[in-house]
């Protein structure tokens, strides 16, 4: 089964204007990012990669989590891109993403154990990961605590 999705956008003006996408449930202006000589208005392709990368896993993890029959206390991730500007040559070199898993006080050390296992599994298993294997780094750095205070 083939799942389709729509963008629709418009851009008005030269390289340092805005346009605007919408992607049904994303809605936003876009330019380039100030960091990159533009006007740095809405958002932009370098955070909405991180956005489907960082999304796309924690969605990942948090159904290999369900699936496992491990339920955090509580699940939020940080990620970071990195992109190189070389001789006005842009490359999207690399993401880190950094889950932190809180489970439950009296989790087992095989619930850490396993937990810790499907953090790194899940990257291995997201879409957009896949999408973009071979063109950009991805790493992930689990934390895996209990709601005292070990972490793995």
């Amino acid at each position: 089964m083939k799942h389709p999705f729509h963008l629709k956008a418009t851009w008005n003006g030269g390289r340092n204007s805005e346009g605007h996408i919408d992607a049904g449930g994303l809605k936003t202006v876009i330019s380039i990012p100030q960091e990159m000589g533009g006007p740095g208005t809405g958002t932009n392709p370098d955070e909405m990669l991180l956005g489907a990368a960082s999304t796309c896993y924690l969605i990942t993890l948090a159904a290999m989590l369900e699936r496992s029959d491990i339920t955090p206390d509580e699940l939020t991730l940080e990620s970071e891109a990195t992109v190189d500007v070389t001789n006005n040559i842009f490359t999207y070199e690399r993401i880190v993403h950094r889950p932190r898993i809180v489970l439950k006080a009296d989790a087992s050390e095989a619930d850490l154990t396993k937990a810790e296992r499907l953090a790194h599994k899940a990257e291995e298993s997201c879409m957009i990961s896949r999408a973009v294997a071979g063109n950009v780094a991805i790493e992930t750095q689990p934390l895996i605590i209990t709601a005292g205070v070990n972490a793995v």
